[in-house]
């Protein structure tokens, strides 16, 4: 039973309607969301930049079910209105292209004039990138366009975010990068570039926003079937089945027992948010079930 139908104050047969229904869990949101105090995120105002799907959207889901107050970022209007409406009075939606600094300046200070604060900023948007088999078919205009979604975008979401936190010496700041950044050959050069860039950042801007109270980490999730991540898989393996790439794709985990889904991450992004993290700063925690840990030894003969 989901954790919100627990809270819910009614007749036994109510509860029995409610677990019953097909109800999403985004319209759950909209329904019973109280503004309540419960969770490991009470009272807490977070920024998620491409919120309107995958990891984002799950991030928004689990904030909120942990106490925030969301403000989804994204370039994807409709999509990212809707979501927003779905998860009721604690969520909001605004315009943000974060290869534009200026409309991540804007974000920004549109989550500090809604709600009076902002102690999280999760600079999760990112693209897959060109896709580029070789280094020979890498064009570098399409490798600065990775680099500005997957790099720059971090950069002045860390700048803008840092300006609003310094005056309270407080916050965290958690950015997206990927297992890619640790292991080679395991994506196209402009995405392994750019997510190992994102813990770079994240290391150098830690060492300086300690002095103020303010945490910056990185999460580096092994591949999962987002849409981003499907659609990638897709191309890289000239497969058109979405159903045999997402089973693909799965089967490159080397976990038995488990599969690794968006909610995963997110869980992640609420822990490194959280006061349970209040210690946790310049860290990159991986996701990845120690996939980038090891390599076993082959001793077929």
């Amino acid at each position: 039973m989901s954790r919100i139908a627990l809270k819910l104050k009614g007749s036994k047969n109510a509860l029995d309607a409610f677990t019953k229904s097909n109800i999403t869990r985004l319209q759950q949101h909209k329904l019973f969301s109280t503004g309540s105090q419960s969770g490991r995120l009470p009272g807490k105002v977070a920024l998620i930049t491409g919120a309107a799907s995958g990891i984002g959207k799950a991030a928004a889901i689990r904030f909120i079910e942990n106490g925030a107050k969301v403000l989804l970022a994204d370039v994807q209007d409709d999509l990212g209105k809707s979501i927003a409406n779905d998860l009721g009075p604690n969520a909001s939606f605004i315009h943000c292209d974060v290869t534009n600094e200026q409309e991540i300046s804007s974000s920004v200070e549109h989550a500090v004039a809604q709600y009076g604060q902002l102690d999280v900023m999760y600079n999760n948007a990112g693209i897959i990138g060109t896709l580029a088999p070789t280094i020979l078919d890498l064009e570098l205009e399409g490798f600065d366009r990775t680099m500005a979604i997957n790099v720059h975008s971090m950069v002045a979401g860390i700048k803008h975010a840092s300006r609003v936190m310094i005056p309270h010496q407080a916050g965290s700041i958690i950015c997206m990068a990927s297992a890619t950044a640790i292991l080679g050959g395991m994506a196209p050069h402009d995405y392994t570039v750019s997510k190992a860039a994102v813990v770079g950042l994240v290391k150098s801007t830690a060492a300086e926003l300690n002095q103020h109270g303010i945490r910056v980490n990185c999460i580096s999730p092994h591949i999962i079937p987002t849409p981003l991540g499907v659609n990638g898989f897709k191309k890289l393996s000239g497969i058109n089945d979405e159903k045999i790439a997402t089973k693909m794709a799965h089967n490159l985990w080397e976990f038995k027992g488990a599969q690794c889904e968006a909610s995963d991450v997110a869980e992640a992004a609420v822990f490194l948010a959280s006061d349970y993290a209040k210690y946790i700063s310049g860290h990159n925690l991986v996701v990845d079930a120690g996939f980038t840990c090891f390599k076993r030894l082959n001793f077929t003969p």
